[in-house]
């Protein structure tokens, strides 16, 4: 299938483009992304919860025009939920309508396209490079799932019995997301370019923090951005994000904050941990997480 033509021409582009919509991605990332809508190959991003995987795909959603379709990946999910079935109500109705000895000739036009109801599989595979496919935390489907999955990025088509074979004419940009809590099959990794995303450098971070959220304070975001590397170091259930970091941020600007120290610590806890036994072992720590330990 050929590849549409990209509205930038090498990774140092796309990178400035990311930029300019306000995703601050790594030269490693951007490469991934850049080879990924080059090759028309889908881009399976690991990383913990929080580090901006999700993102990409809304991102360049964003940055290339095109439709986001987004298939959220959950236990027990299967092909008809994320790729079609049929509006059963609706051929009821229709059915209940026609005259009854009309009804055997008419059968077939039960399941014409006004009574397909796409799911975000076929959607894709209709709307092609017209759309950025987001398959997120693949991690939480089964392994029959990602078989199924696998099967569909490595043609883009699908066969419909009562209707044929639909074919997607250029395929869509693809961004498979995962936490790790499941191990995926080589196979779907084979068929992948990979990247994993870590948390970023504290300089980074608060360079995001400065972009996302532009009314905090270079001051404060550098304090938050300190805490959420020292919260990271600790035994948490739940390491905070790039998320939380900009919640937190966001939270102490809105209470007025110009620095942060424990007690404003204390009181805004609930933006950047978000799980009752961290914040225990949290609390006694906080003057160590920002800073005032020394």
């Amino acid at each position: 299938m050929s590849q549409p033509a990209l509205p930038f021409g090498s990774v140092d582009d796309l990178q400035t483009s990311l930029g300019e919509h306000a995703y601050l991605a790594d030269r490693g990332l951007t490469t991934a992304i850049f080879l990924s809508l080059s090759l028309g190959r889908p881009l399976l991003l690991e990383g913990e919860a929080g580090v901006g995987k999700t993102e990409v795909a809304k991102v360049l959603s964003d940055l290339l025009g095109r439709r986001l379709i987004r298939l959220q990946c959950y236990e027990g999910i299967d092909a008809s939920q994320a790729l079609y079935e049929w509006n059963y109500s609706r051929q009821l109705i229709a059915v209940r309508a026609m005259d009854a000895r009309e009804a055997d000739t008419h059968v077939q036009d039960l399941f014409g396209p006004e009574f397909l109801v796409e799911r975000p599989l076929l959607a894709a595979i209709h709307a092609g490079s017209k759309a950025v496919l987001l398959v997120d935390e693949l991690d939480r489907a089964d392994d029959e799932f990602e078989a199924f999955l696998l099967e569909i990025l490595s043609e883009f088509a699908v066969t419909i019995p009562e209707v044929g074979r639909v074919v997607a004419q250029t395929p869509p940009a693809v961004i498979v997301t995962s936490n790790r809590t499941r191990e995926l099959h080589d196979a779907l990794k084979r068929r992948c370019l990979y990247h994993w995303i870590d948390h970023p450098d504290l300089d980074r971070e608060v360079a995001i923090v400065r972009v996302r959220a532009p009314h905090v304070s270079d001051a404060l975001a550098r304090d938050v951005a300190e805490a959420v590397e020292r919260l990271r170091q600790l035994d948490l259930a739940k390491v905070p994000g790039v998320a939380e970091t900009i919640d937190w941020a966001n939270a102490l600007a809105f209470l007025g904050a110009e620095r942060l120290d424990a007690a404003l610590a204390a009181d805004t806890l609930g933006a950047v941990v978000k799980d009752h036994e961290d914040q225990a072992l949290v609390v006694p720590r906080l003057a160590e997480v920002v800073g005032e330990d020394g």
